[in-house]
């Protein structure tokens, strides 16, 4: 797809695709919850921080850290038999709107359920008025990366609350 394009125009009104259905559910959702800890168990695997000290751990944990009261939208995708199989956030992050915890489950992938989650963040984006969407990831998750650079986002400067506690973090824009 190049860059540019609005690969939201594909995603269907019904949000309803070939093999999966996306639908919004409250953050505290059980499905949206074990989602976000095969997240962040993946996440522990890609960044070991052996050695690190604990003042360090818990500044970056809190950067990562996600107040249930500023989302706006949580989507779930789901296979036919209603198996969590995805999910993204989107919050307000000062004047920007940020997608958070895409996550896509291993078995899942490569069938565009990334893509037409992040098709519904936008959409949710534009709702909210938003003029860009903005994303964090780090540079041990290629295929994100890949990705996020497939459907247009550009590489922006590393923005807080990631600047301080992960200077290293690779951030996205998205022109809505």
């Amino acid at each position: 797809m190049a860059p540019g394009s609005d690969f939201a125009s594909w995603f269907s009104d019904a949000h309803v695709l070939p093999d999966f259905t996306i639908e919004p559910v409250a953050w505290s959702d059980a499905r949206a919850i074990a989602l976000r800890a095969v997240m962040d168990a993946d996440m522990a695997t890609r960044y070991p921080h052996v050695d690190e000290e604990i003042a360090v751990t818990e500044e970056r944990t809190a950067a990562l850290s996600v107040d249930p009261d500023e989302i706006v939208t949580v989507l779930l995708a789901l296979d036919p038999d209603g198996t969590p199989i995805g999910h993204v956030a989107l919050r307000p992050l000062r004047d920007e709107w940020e997608a958070k915890r895409l996550i896509v489950a291993p078995s899942a992938r490569g069938r565009g359920v990334a893509t037409a989650l992040l098709a519904g963040i936008v959409a949710s984006a534009r709702d909210h008025g938003a003029s860009r969407l903005i994303l964090q990831t780090g540079w041990n998750q290629p295929e994100s990366v890949a990705l996020y650079r497939k459907l247009g986002f550009e590489e922006i400067p590393v923005y807080e609350p990631y600047a301080a506690t992960m200077p290293k973090s690779l951030c996205f824009a998205l022109p809505l």
